[in-house]
């Protein structure tokens, strides 16, 4: 299984709009990161998880023809705005398969009301196919077993997936201690860590680091990161071995 690491930033992407903060002005590409999202590929599969505002510029730099699906963890703009950019899947593969609490389901049918039209339907308009993702009720995308991980973004659910022994979680603040048991014996676990300063619906590094002690994956790649973090080369040095700052256009293999 191969992970795509298609955006690794905060809401606002990094750089921000006219900030002269010294992380904005980098000239490093790793401290250049588009709203986050991941492409996870296997055997003839490809899904991704969020198609943020970013999609497009994300499918386009990762040279990726093919989405067999999309897993969304949440409703918040910078993880789903970029749904109107499926049609040229649309157009060459028929219906997107989208994955998604009920929650989230019905918040795209307001704000993307014409792609869920079953009536006079323009026929340019993004087309999908809906499966409600529930808690404790595994699903199959190829032939792998998805497992949804309840986290809390704040006082937000949001759902992470476990694919083999990987793991995707992403705007996670708290965890139940029965979600955590879903998580052992990873491979790679990729976790939120927006910054060293505490947020109220993030984890900061410090909690990500102990997050990831006590899960204890082989290895684990932090992303969510905003500006305020520092520049990648500086603070990748300060983290363990087996921990890593994710950047844009990173590919792993598990």
């Amino acid at each position: 299984m191969k992970v795509y690491f298609l955006g690794t930033g905060t809401s606002q992407g990094i750089p921000i709009i006219g900030s002269d903060h010294p992380v904005c002005l980098s000239k490093d590409a790793k401290d250049k990161r588009l709203r986050v999202s991941v492409l996870i590929q296997w055997e003839n599969y490809s899904c991704v998880v969020d198609c943020g505002p970013d999609f497009r510029q994300q499918m386009l730099a990762s040279n990726c023809k093919k989405v067999d699906a999309i897993l969304f963890t949440h409703e918040h703009a910078d993880h789903t705005a970029g749904l109107d950019d499926i049609r040229p899947f649309n157009f060459r593969q028929g219906e997107m398969p989208i994955y998604a609490h009920t929650r989230v389901i019905d918040n795209l049918k307001m704000r993307f009301d014409y792609v869920f039209e079953t009536v006079n339907k323009y026929p340019g308009a993004p087309s999908v196919k809906v499966h409600e993702v529930v808690n404790d009720e595994n699903f199959t995308l190829g032939n792998k077993e998805i497992i949804p991980v309840n986290v809390m973004h704040g006082d937000l659910q949001v759902f992470g997936y476990r694919i083999d022994d990987f793991a995707y979680l992403t705007d996670v603040k708290t965890i139940e201690l029965e979600e955590i048991a879903k998580l052992k014996n990873l491979k790679v676990l990729v976790v939120n860590a927006l910054r060293e300063e505490p947020h109220f619906s993030h984890f900061n590094l410090q909690e990500a680091l102990d997050f990831i002690a006590l899960i204890n994956p082989e290895r684990a790649y932090l992303t969510h990161i905003s500006h305020i973090m520092g520049f990648h080369e500086e603070v990748q040095k300060k983290l363990p071995a087996n921990i890593f700052l994710a950047y844009d256009n990173l590919e792993i293999n598990i």
